[in-house]
């Protein structure tokens, strides 16, 4: 079931939208103040974050930032403040969308759809029988341990090998530093530790500089992806 937080302090409204939302068989966890909704959105997982502006004890704005440190979760906006520099300000502080208060629920609910649809994960590559990954031109072999761009082989260290597989695995999605120190390095990842950006600088210089190729691709304050093609 699909997991929503709902960050709002008026409780009447709260209520009426968390009500619609479980009509529509999502699964919705509401919060009323802005150090609530970080303790909830970094300890558990949610496909989507709603969440108003003008919060206690944090505001919204704080909130989104503190999220997108961590994590790539869509966030959709509420807030009765309709100006464009408002606006502005949050979609460049990471928000998916931005809804002004009063709104129809029939709007918001579309907009819901819209960004679980558009940050939904990519189906994973469809692999040839060896189980080879490709993209940009890269290819990478996980059961003969071999990466190679337009048929040259590239040489890698075990942990190189292993970040870039987490990534072509996952093509089109984000991963953030957590998940590839957790998936690809296999330890608990140290907020101070640069471990996942030398090994993604290696990687840059390796097969992006040296061929010439756009691989991986950095999202400033989330991590980076391998797009696909």
């Amino acid at each position: 079931m699909t997991r929503i937080l709902l960050v709002e302090d008026e409780e009447k409204l709260a209520r009426f939208v968390e009500l619609e939302l479980a009509h529509e068989g999502y699964e919705v966890t509401r919060v009323a103040d802005g150090r609530s909704a970080v303790d909830r959105a970094l300890d558990a997982d949610f496909d989507l974050v709603l969440l108003d502006i003008l919060l206690p004890q944090l505001n919204g704005m704080e909130v989104l930032r503190r999220i997108r440190r961590e994590k790539d979760v869509p966030v959709i906006m509420l807030t009765a403040r309709d100006a464009v520099m408002d606006k502005v300000a949050g979609l460049d502080a990471g928000a998916d969308d931005y809804v002004t208060k009063p709104f129809a629920i029939e709007e918001l609910l579309a907009r819901v759809r819209v960004a679980l649809k558009r940050h939904a994960p990519a189906p994973p590559p469809e692999p040839d029988a060896s189980g080879v990954l490709a993209a940009c031109g890269v290819t990478l072999d996980p059961d003969r341990h071999v990466v190679s761009v337009r048929d040259e082989p590239v040489e890698l260290t075990n942990r190189e090998f292993e970040v870039l597989r987490a990534l072509m695995e996952h093509p089109g999605r984000v991963l953030t530093r957590v998940q590839l120190a957790q998936e690809a390095l296999g330890y608990d990842y140290v907020g101070e530790t640069n471990v996942v950006d030398v090994h993604i600088a290696h990687l840059r210089a390796k097969l992006d500089d040296r061929f010439g190729v756009k691989l991986i691709t950095t999202v400033r304050g989330v991590g980076y992806v391998v797009r696909e093609g």
